[in-house]
């Protein structure tokens, strides 16, 4: 590092550290206030005092994005990790939709109660925060499974057709219940399902005709492509919408539950074995097998509490605008924005 500033709390709202950060710098905290910056070239920013440079080598890194990162944000970051040494980092676009991201490269992993302090500031300013340690990259093959209902899409297919068959509250009901605890996941299938005996086939389709994709989908699975991954759906939905999904967006597989229709009116009944929490979490190493992917390769991502054991399978697994149970046993979280964020956690 050629060139170094120093950024006091004065300074804060006079300039955007995402856009005026260079691909590559150090980043310190002195006397618990100001930023001291080293960087490559000239920066129209207030000289300062070069400083020792930190540690090239880390075991983590944290990725930083979202709307509201500026320097104050930088320094509460800087407070809560409270390195003595200058963190090396870079700036970095992983699609041209996205805006600029920060990652600061870490020596050691933080202890859990920093990295609860991290996600509660987070929270707090409504930006995203994540701590990784291995980073599946796209330069390899690798393989995405997604959940589809309010991960791949905006809507959950069941209460969008219960409300068309005029069981909307029985299925509301059921759903309840089993939040509750009181029905695991194919108990709770089978009921809400059982709600619709005899609706008509038609009402199927209303429901796909207006399915919102999750915003970001298209364009992540177009860029996952670009570069040789495999993009599959696993979800305890029903394959009349994954099937769908599947031919609109050229996915690679999709696994999930079949209604059974008979005279074009639906029975009430799932055919064949349930797509259920263990049955999504399986078809991670399975594809990963399928097609020779390493293991560290494999990420997964979805919002509700069945997700939790894919996630836990993939190398990397993300909650995606989930309840908090998920985020806390989830390695990452994106709470809010588009699908197409997921690129920040890749290399």
């Amino acid at each position: 590092m050629s060139f170094f500033y120093q950024i006091s709390a004065a300074e804060f709202s006079q300039s955007n550290p995402l856009s005026l950060l260079p691909a590559h710098y150090q980043l310190q905290l002195i006397a618990d206030a100001d930023i001291v910056l080293g960087a490559n070239h000239a920066l129209p920013l207030t000289p300062a005092a070069p400083f020792v440079i930190g540690n090239l080598s880390n075991s983590a890194v944290l990725r930083i994005f979202g709307a509201n990162v500026g320097w104050a944000q930088l320094q509460q970051i800087l407070q809560v990790l409270a390195c003595e040494a200058a963190l090396p980092g870079r700036c970095f676009q992983p699609h041209p939709q996205l805006a600029p991201a920060l990652e600061l490269q870490l020596a050691v992993l933080p202890e859990p109660h920093v990295l609860a302090k991290l996600n509660t500031l987070a929270q707090a300013e409504e930006f995203e925060v994540v701590c990784l340690t291995a980073v599946p990259t796209l330069s390899q093959p690798g393989v995405l499974v997604m959940d589809m209902d309010s991960t791949a899409i905006q809507i959950e297919c069941i209460d969008e057709i219960a409300k068309l068959a005029g069981t909307g509250e029985q299925v509301a009901a059921v759903t309840a219940r089993a939040m509750n605890g009181e029905l695991d996941f194919a108990q709770s299938l089978l009921a809400r399902v059982a709600t619709l005996q005899g609706a008509p086939e038609t009402i199927l389709r209303q429901v796909l005709d207006a399915v919102p994709l999750m915003p970001g989908l298209t364009e992540l699975v177009q860029h996952l492509q670009k570069h040789q991954w495999q993009v599959a759906i696993a979800s305890g939905g029903f394959t009349y919408f994954t099937e769908a999904l599947q031919q609109r967006l050229g996915l690679t597989a999709t696994f999930a539950n079949v209604l059974e229709i008979v005279d074009a009116k639906l029975t009430g009944k799932v055919l064949g074995d349930i797509v259920d929490a263990n049955t999504k979490a399986q078809v991670v190493s399975q594809l990963a097998a399928e097609y020779c992917l390493a293991p560290t390769q494999t990420v997964a991502i979805g919002d509700g509490a069945n997700d939790i054991p894919m996630l836990n399978a993939a190398a990397l697994g993300v909650a995606f605008h989930a309840k908090p149970k998920v985020q806390a046993q989830a390695k990452a979280a994106i709470r809010k924005g588009s699908l197409l964020q997921l690129l920040y956690l890749l290399d």
